[in-house]
């Protein structure tokens, strides 16, 4: 967009504030909701995601586009008004048209958004959109929500602060996946980081009717012919409403200006991000692992010598009274709460059930492809002994002893699959722990395994 439009917008804005003031009423600014997390919580939360962001996407290393990108999200941290966090800001090569923010403060900005927007403007108003959300906490306020209970009994232990908290949370299902409650919004906190987010881009020089336009051209795509490179951003940021005409209601209350702020090029930018190196890809329909996260392995694990019945989806079985069972969409982990890492479980077990699809279940068959699967997905681990035949609460079954890479680091674990036959369902369990903690805990697997039955 050429500068003699901006003023013009600019200029008609001025015009028209006297009709829209009469029409509407100012709105005050948003403050963060109720919240468990601290904000040094929040901070620390936002590190500990970063590095596995960083593990499991492609960081641009052009100095060029990383400065520019900096220099526009600082001008909107240092002229906005926004409270002070350690943000920072890095582009990822994604051709979907998305940013997003960690708590705590790190932001990145995917190769898509460059390309996709008109002007400075828009592109420091997703900036702005998503630096709102991180002052008003909505990622671990929203958490709180939905996890008050269990989030009470884990902040208030005695790990906080010592480098795990990503791990805690990731044992109620409170992650980086494409649901999570940290990243993905209401339409309250949008329309709350709508209004934060235009009063930064005011305050810091830019148009704030940008962002609500470009937000607005992304819901017009999303129906259109490129929904695919649209559909992140949309799906977890819900559109709280006629964007537009928000921003314009509030307008006259907002810092005036010429609109005129521009901290580079954006077309050199642009064909920056065009001369990028294609990144290779993950196959259709398969997830590229995610990075170990070597941890240091704990000193010790807590194993209660007192076991409690836990009942499932059709079973039920006994486990040690002090491990935590987390339900997530992949199964039931059911760990000490040392023994996860960063979502990777270093002790404990993993439990589901799989559907066959029109079929009885073929139990040597099925548990070999479930076996070549792990293999695929885990590229160092290794079949130790071939599968046994056992006996799983009454039914057929198979145990396979197995080797891989644990996040402990510069550690084996042992990884024993115990699979059984459901007829339509194949029944598995996987109890994890390193190498050379697995003779003490195998008992505590044993009596597990033996304690199962189906209903």
């Amino acid at each position: 967009m050429t500068r003699p439009f901006v003023l013009a917008l600019a200029l008609a804005s001025a015009l028209l504030a006297p009709a829209a003031a009469a029409q509407a009423k100012k709105r005050p600014l948003p403050k963060p909701g109720f919240n468990l997390f601290s904000k040094e919580q929040d901070i620390e939360i936002g590190r500990e995601f970063a590095r596995q962001v960083e593990q499991q996407m492609v960081v641009v290393q052009n100095r060029e586009l990383t400065a520019y990108i900096n220099r526009v999200g600082q001008r909107l941290v240092e002229r906005g008004g926004l409270e002070k966090y350690p943000f920072y800001f890095k582009v990822v090569q994604e051709d979907s048209i998305n940013a997003f923010a960690l708590p705590g403060g790190p932001m990145y900005v995917h190769t898509g958004l460059i390309r996709a927007v008109e002007n400075e403007a828009q592109l420091a108003g997703v900036l702005a959109h998503e630096l709102a959300h991180v002052v008003l906490r909505h990622g671990t306020s929203q958490a709180t929500k939905a996890q008050f209970t269990q989030l009470a009994a884990i902040l208030a232990g005695s790990m906080i602060g010592g480098g795990g908290l990503t791990g805690q949370l990731a044992q109620l299902g409170i992650g980086l996946g494409a649901n999570s409650v940290l990243l993905k919004y209401s339409r309250s906190a949008e329309s709350d980081a709508d209004l934060l987010g235009a009063y930064t881009m005011a305050r810091a020089g830019y148009n704030p009717i940008e962002m609500a336009r470009f937000f607005e051209k992304l819901e017009a795509e999303r129906e259109g012919k490129t929904p695919r490179l649209v559909e992140i951003f949309t799906a977890s940021h819900p559109n709280p409403g006629n964007r537009v005409k928000a921003i314009e209601e509030q307008l006259p209350f907002m810092p005036r200006g010429d609109y005129n702020a521009q901290e580079g090029d954006l077309g050199r930018m642009k064909a920056i991000v065009e001369k990028l190196p294609a990144v290779k890809k993950p196959e259709q329909g398969s997830a590229a692992p995610a990075a170990l996260p070597r941890a240091p392995k704990p000193e010790r694990v807590s194993v209660s010598q007192r076991m409690q019945s836990w009942r499932g989806d059709g079973f039920r079985l006994d486990h040690p009274d002090n491990w935590r069972v987390t339900r997530s969409e992949g199964g039931v982990t059911i760990a000490p709460p040392e023994g996860v890492v960063q979502g990777f479980v270093g002790y404990g077990v993993l439990i589901r059930r799989e559907r066959m699809p029109n079929r009885l279940v073929s139990l040597e068959r099925d548990t070999q492809a479930l076996i070549d699967a792990m293999i695929k997905r885990e590229s160092n681990m290794r079949v130790l002994d071939p599968p046994q035949r056992v006996v799983v609460g009454g039914r057929r079954g198979l145990v396979t002893r197995l080797s891989s890479d644990s996040p402990f680091a510069d550690l084996r674990e042992i990884d024993v699959l115990v699979t059984a036959d459901l007829e339509t369902e194949l029944f598995y369990m996987v109890c994890v722990a390193p190498l050379p903690d697995y003779p003490s805990l195998e008992p505590v697997f044993q009596q597990m395994v033996r304690s199962i039955s189906f209903e």
